[in-house]
């Protein structure tokens, strides 16, 4: 990964946050390596457990236990953070962790962590919102809508993957309008648009295959309206991330994008759920240190 720094004490006292919801318990068991193998370095921590502190001045680096919902707590809960991150699989989808450190361990990644490099990496703001992996609208905001609360009591991917199939069919595409770097205002009737920083979400589709972290820009993904059945057989290729030379898609590299609905309409954010009728999109580069 580009722009690796080296920092030195980030490990003095380190904060460890975690959440009983995330991964159906497994939160629990990663908290529990992380903190043993913290006490075997003799390094100074803090374990908070749901009771999250209201500032993190006092810290010198702070480990985030869960999947994307709780990072995208964590970054919304502390937008201005300037101590490295290290975000540890233990929640039912875990794309960003994915994008930082791919399939590793819990134990490897602490190894990765102990030896203390930091890069800095791009984050995305829709309105008020901050997000790490990408925002949706269309289909995918149709989609986290449909799953609601139980999105967070399900298996991420296998969740998402079974809602995506039972609602493909019926789907019926919003008018919207969007202006990319504020140049013309284009009127679609889109199957989704994606904004991504990330290359993928919902557990493992890779909506948007060449994104880069930390290239101080987000991917722009649009897949055009498609008839019912047409969509069933596209699904696949959109899982894979083999879908951005397809004739019914647009894609490419922006740093600031403005979609509006006349209505309010559902959309996400790092698969959180949100609605409104305007979303003013932006990239923040270098906002956020990881440990990787």
């Amino acid at each position: 990964m580009p722009d690796v720094k080296s920092y030195t004490s980030t490990l003095n006292y380190v904060v460890v946050l975690s959440n009983t919801i995330a991964g159906k318990g497994k939160a629990g068991k990663v908290v529990s390596i992380i903190t043993k193998r913290l006490e075997l370095a003799g390094i100074r921590y803090r374990l908070h457990v749901n009771d999250w502190p209201l500032s993190l001045a006092e810290f010198s680096s702070v480990f985030v236990v869960g999947g994307d919902g709780t990072l995208n707590y964590f970054i919304n809960r502390y937008p201005d953070l300037n101590i490295p991150i290290a975000i540890f699989k233990g929640g039912s989808g875990n794309d960003f962790a994915w994008q930082l450190y791919g399939n590793k361990s819990v134990a490897e990644y602490i190894s990765i962590i102990f030896q203390e490099r930091i890069t800095e990496v791009d984050a995305g703001r829709c309105n008020d919102r901050l997000f790490l992996n990408g925002f949706g609208i269309g289909f995918d905001g149709a989609i986290v809508e449909s799953m609601g609360m139980k999105k967070r009591f399900s298996a991420g991917h296998i969740a998402y993957l079974y809602t995506v199939l039972k609602k493909v069919l019926f789907f019926k595409e919003p008018e919207v309008q969007f202006c990319i770097e504020g140049q013309t205002v284009r009127t679609e009737q889109p199957f989704l648009i994606a904004v991504a920083n990330g290359s993928r979400y919902g557990g493992g589709f890779l909506i948007a295959p060449g994104a880069v972290i930390t290239d101080g820009k987000l991917d722009f993904v649009l897949i055009r309206k498609l008839a019912p059945l047409r969509r069933i057989f596209k699904i696949g290729i959109v899982q894979k991330g083999r879908h951005l030379s397809m004739p019914f898609v647009e894609h490419g590299r922006l740093k600031q994008i403005l979609v509006e609905s006349s209505d309010r309409t559902p959309a996400h954010c790092d698969g959180e759920l949100i609605r409104s009728d305007r979303f003013s999109i932006e990239i923040l580069p270098a906002h956020f240190k990881f440990y990787v």
